[in-house]
């Protein structure tokens, strides 16, 4: 008789979590729905302009920039991109230090989408047992096609207005939604839309704790940020196991007495810890990379704690270093290490210098280049000619006039040939050609003057620029 043939691969259990009710359940389901309310109702806010798209949020693509309420970013304003990615980060290194991967198990889009697959699927299907006997059941079993096909149905449709909202955010969203039924938006519209609906449906709906194990990088390199002193989700290895190990709670081991003088600890082995996580780990193995830090363990193991009467915290958010104790003391958030200080500095000093890069920027920006091709010309009755090239972007979200001058040169010197004062739509920019042309004596004499620029907000810039006649 041949040998078997071994499996290389094995084969996926699908995990059904069970719902369990606590305070980190309940500060998921307020998290998933604010985050939600803000996503899918952000681009339908209105906001009141002086020029463009009265939309609150929304990337403006024919006029190049994002507007956020009263703020216009523009593609030059790239250096906050680059600040609020840094910040951002830091945000993320500066809370795993602190609480572990919090992050993933309460905010992270993964998370909040895949809560909602699931809730949707124990709307539809019922609690944790009834959906494990609808998985074992034929696709024939009329029960299941309804229940499960209904399911599908579902998170195929918010998966389609996960990818619409995203959608329009690119455009003005009344008019956008509009055009896209009747079939008149782009075709960039309909790709977007298409790609996101079938990425979405997958990440939240099949793939779920596959994406957080073997997609999401975070989950590996989370460990370079942990520190003893890190508070996580950890199981009281001491206290649930005691000398003899868990045990249930049959007859003769319901009371906590009883179990210690058996040498048994408070675990009582009901795996409720392990039906509700999201990522299907049983906690009591000891900290392990696909935690996600939810809580929700924390959440089932209090309940049974409470109704055993034994006391809370068996599984609990702390650290290794408080773990380790003879007698642990309360867990307790520990910021005073270099590494944490570090990162709260560091966001708050690129924190206030965004602040104030957005609260000091001018409503236009401009710039003054020397024509150097030739440097100088010297015209026939001996003057010597110096031309420069004045660009003016105006980002006040308004039509604007700007009037320009120079300080330090003789009347009748500067030509701007008639563009002394100019006009420049909102988000646009204009280059204006300027000449200055002094007679030899005054020529020699002159190193440089000052081009003044200013609006009708009374915002003044100036620029100094070289004169060259040699």
């Amino acid at each position: 008789m041949a040998p078997e043939k071994p499996e290389l691969y094995a084969k996926r259990i699908p995990i059904v979590p069970r719902s369990v009710r606590g305070p980190f359940r309940n500060f998921k389901t307020a998290v998933l729905l604010i985050g939600f309310a803000v996503y899918f109702l952000l681009p339908w806010l209105p906001w009141g302009r002086a020029e463009g798209p009265s939309q609150a949020v929304m990337f403006d693509i024919p006029g190049r920039r994002y507007l956020f309420f009263d703020l216009a970013v523009y593609p030059q304003d790239t250096f906050w991109l680059a600040l609020l990615l840094f910040i951002a980060a830091v945000v993320l290194f500066f809370f795993t230090a602190l609480v572990g991967r919090a992050f993933c198990g309460y905010f992270c889009f993964q998370t909040l989408w895949t809560d909602a697959f699931i809730w949707i699927e124990r709307l539809l299907q019922g609690e944790r047992p009834h959906r494990l006997k609808l998985l074992r059941e034929p696709w024939s079993n009329g029960e299941k096609l309804v229940k499960v096909g209904g399911t599908l149905l579902a998170w195929a449709l918010l998966s389609f207005w996960t990818a619409l909202t995203f959608v329009l955010y690119f455009g003005h969203a009344p008019e956008l939604t509009a055009r896209f039924f009747q079939g008149a938006a782009p075709a960039a519209a309909y790709i977007a839309v298409l790609t996101l609906s079938i990425t979405t449906y997958l990440a939240a709906g099949v793939l779920r704790e596959h994406v957080c194990v073997f997609v999401c990088p975070y989950g590996r390199f989370q460990s370079a940020m942990y520190d003893a002193e890190t508070l996580t989700v950890h199981y009281d290895r001491r206290r649930g196991e005691g000398e003899a190990g868990r045990a249930r709670a049959v007859h003769g081991l319901r009371s906590r007495e009883a179990r210690q003088a058996r040498g048994h600890g408070d675990c009582i082995d009901c795996g409720l810890c392990v039906q509700v996580c999201p990522v299907g780990i049983d906690i009591r193995e000891g900290l392990q990379f696909k935690c996600i830090s939810c809580g929700l363990c924390v959440d089932a193991c209090n309940g049974i704690m409470d109704k055993m009467r034994f006391p809370r915290g068996l599984i609990r958010y702390d650290s290794e270093i408080n773990l380790a104790l003879a007698q642990p003391r309360r867990p307790h958030l520990d910021w005073k290490r270099l590494k944490v200080i570090g990162y709260g500095a560091a966001i708050v000093v690129m924190s206030g210098y965004l602040l104030y890069s957005i609260a000091t920027r001018a409503s236009f920006e401009h710039s003054v280049q020397q024509i150097r091709q030739p440097l100088y010309v010297t015209l026939s009755d001996g003057s010597i000619r110096n031309r420069y090239q004045i660009r003016l972007t105006n980002i006040s979200g308004r039509e604007e006039t700007f009037h320009i001058e120079a300080r330090g040169l003789p009347p009748g010197a500067l030509d701007l040939g008639n563009f002394e004062r100019v006009t420049v739509r909102n988000g646009r920019s204009v280059i204006v050609q300027a000449s200055v042309t002094l007679d030899p004596e005054r020529a020699f004499a002159t190193q440089g003057f000052t081009f003044v620029i200013r609006n009708a907000l009374g915002e003044t810039v100036t620029d100094e620029a070289r004169f060259f006649a040699k």
